[in-house]
């Protein structure tokens, strides 16, 4: 019975020599280095349309087309990251090594040198853009000051103002087309301008001295800016990347014949392993009493692991018991934190009503009441003489009537901040009553102003928005009144606008800017959107973002967004997040559908 189980053993051997051999042709021949050749190539195509898009947003600023230089970083970003990619998939072997490293040191050399152009080119247009934007309001000042003459000066100076007028006409044609002829012509008018300043009045001579000093940049700036611009379109970029397209060719031609070898070697290895497994299977079949004993005990062996496992059953339904009990302590923690969470943001609210009703109380203008009543006390039998001779006396009903203006104006003030604290208080209340819907509460629908629901939220953060200077810039479609949950909607808007208010918190010298977007989406869905500018997301992150306990702050918590996720799904509701990266900023999104007014219920 034992010697059958050598060659057994010999052939298992032989075959998976030949199962691990072909397995490794096929993945030299078809997952191999093709697909690589294939992302590379597209790589090259992506990087060529970069570089082609580059020189047209070079030309664009040229032209004025557009005043924004970012679309001349970002190509310079995306190609780098592109390349960076490139050198990754394009490690295989070269047909020639050599000349595929001087391609690369040439592409990144003319790539290099185009940067350093197109950084030089942004810094002139920009000064000649804003020498060309200032010009003809130079000019007008001139006009005007010319005008403020009387007749006689403004007869005698007439020829100025044609000059001067020339002078505009030939800097801006000057800046179209530049050529030697035309800065001869202004160099001549800024001569006569100098010589014709003389006679002007001394007032004059500063707005002819500035529209001078602007011609004089254009006349300097816009040849250097053309010339920059010829450099940097004959830069060879575009060649460079077709001398590494065509080696990449010469090696997917090179690892073609090399993949043809490896199919033959795998014909022959495919005919090997059949003819053992048809042997091996012959010699199974006369094995086959010998499979049946061991099936025998198989079957008993199971029989006893089926008594074993209603055994384990019994203690895990036991360990369920206590998951369960477990599970319900943390449910009701979780809502203890979100409660404290929400609550603790609506109180900054609180605080600073507070404070500035306190404020307002303290440096009360009803002070300067007791004052005038006390110079009244003083003048109680003659009053009339007091009123009308008096120094003090005559600014007295003066005063008493700005008193009162004054007094109305604080009363509206602490008014309006006593509503705005009435209303930041019942939102804590119907925060806490809100987790009642756990228990099965019903939920409170009614009619919304969304745009004045945002503003709500704005003004419960607007200390902190104020104090680490952050502008908000508020795009509202036109939203009709919607049905909706007042108290979960401003629960999700206030920890947005605090968390987007803390992303940008560490920004120094770039603007903090805060955009909230109102749309309606096919008259069914409610869309907001907030938009920061601040630290972004890492990719990694997104998918966290809601968790319960996860934060990115140091100092957070990870409650926030998570009760904002759920009172989204509360109202049918979902929040979702998207950011390009760290320091690209992020947009949380709220979509509610929209509730029929006459039928206001969610269902679940």
């Amino acid at each position: 019975m034992k010697r059958p189980r050598l060659p057994v053993t010999l052939f298992t051997l032989l075959i998976l020599g030949l199962v691990l051999a072909l397995a490794f042709l096929y993945l030299k021949t078809v997952i191999g280095q093709t697909a690589n050749y294939a992302l590379s190539r597209d790589l090259i195509g992506h990087i060529k349309q970069l570089n082609a898009q580059w020189e047209t947003e070079v030309l664009k600023s040229r032209i004025a087309i557009t005043h924004d230089y970012d679309p001349l970083v970002l190509p310079v970003q995306q190609i780098n990251r592109l390349w960076s990619r490139f050198d990754q998939v394009s490690q295989q072997e070269h047909v020639d090594p050599q000349g595929w490293q001087a391609s690369h040191q040439a592409f990144l050399a003319a790539f290099q040198e185009k940067a350093d152009l197109v950084e030089r080119f942004k810094s002139h247009n920009s000064v000649l853009r804003n020498s060309l934007a200032f010009l003809p309001t130079a000019e007008d000042d001139i006009q005007v000051r010319l005008a403020g003459l009387d007749d006689a000066q403004r007869l005698a100076q007439q020829s100025i103002a044609i000059d001067t007028y020339d002078l505009l006409l030939s800097s801006l044609e000057f800046a179209q087309v530049s050529s030697d002829d035309k800065a001869a012509d202004i160099l001549v008018g800024l001569n006569k301008l100098a010589v014709n300043k003389q006679r002007l009045p001394e007032a004059m001579h500063e707005p002819v001295e500035i529209l001078s000093n602007h011609v004089s940049v254009i006349l300097r700036e816009q040849p250097m800016v053309n010339q920059l611009l010829e450099k940097i379109t004959s830069i060879p970029v575009a060649q460079r990347l077709d001398e590494i397209n065509a080696q990449l060719n010469s090696d997917q031609l090179q690892a073609d014949l090399q993949d043809q070898k490896s199919l033959q070697y795998l014909l022959v290895f495919s005919t090997l392993l059949v003819l053992l497994i048809l042997y091996l299977v012959f010699h199974l079949l006369r094995s086959y009493g010998v499979i049946r004993r061991v099936n025998t005990a198989l079957q008993s062996a199971n029989e006893h692991l089926e008594q074993r496992v209603e055994e384990r059953t019994h203690e895990l339904k036991e360990a369920q018991s206590e998951l369960l009990h477990a599970a319900r302590q943390a449910g009701m923690a979780e809502i203890a934190t979100n409660v404290l969470h929400n609550v603790g943001n609506v109180l900054n609210s609180v605080n600073i009503s507070s404070e500035l009703l306190g404020r307002t109380l303290r440096s009360s203008k009803a002070q300067g009441l007791g004052k005038a009543m006390q110079l009244i006390n003083q003048h109680q039998g003659d009053l009339g003489q007091f009123f009308t001779e008096d120094e003090k006396g005559k600014l007295l009903p003066g005063y008493l009537n700005q008193l009162v203006e004054a007094i109305a104006s604080e009363q509206q003030g602490m008014s309006d901040e006593l509503a705005q604290l009435g209303r930041s208080i019942d939102h804590i209340k119907e925060i806490v009553a809100t987790q009642q819907s756990y228990a099965g509460a019903s939920r409170l629908v009614e009619p919304l102003r969304v745009n004045e629901l945002i503003d709500d939220a704005l003004r419960m953060n607007s200390g902190a928005l104020v104090r680490h200077q952050v502008t908000v810039v508020k795009d509202y479609a036109e939203v009709p009144e919607v049905m909706g949950d007042k108290h979960r909607m401003l629960l999700i808007l206030i920890n947005l606008i605090s968390n987007a208010k803390y992303a940008m918190s560490d920004l120094d010298e770039q603007s903090r800017t805060l955009t909230i977007r109102v749309r309606v989406l096919e008259g069914r869905t409610l869309r907001i959107q907030v938009q920061d500018q601040g630290e972004g997301i890492a990719a990694e992150n997104l998918t966290r973002i809601f968790a319960h306990g996860f934060t990115t702050r140091k100092e957070g918590h990870g409650f926030g967004l998570h009760s904002c996720a759920l009172a989204a799904m509360e109202m049918d509701g979902q929040l979702s997040v998207h950011s390009d990266g760290p320091g690209l900023g992020a947009t949380f999104t709220l979509d509610i559908p929209l509730i029929d007014a006459e039928n206001p219920t969610w269902t679940h």
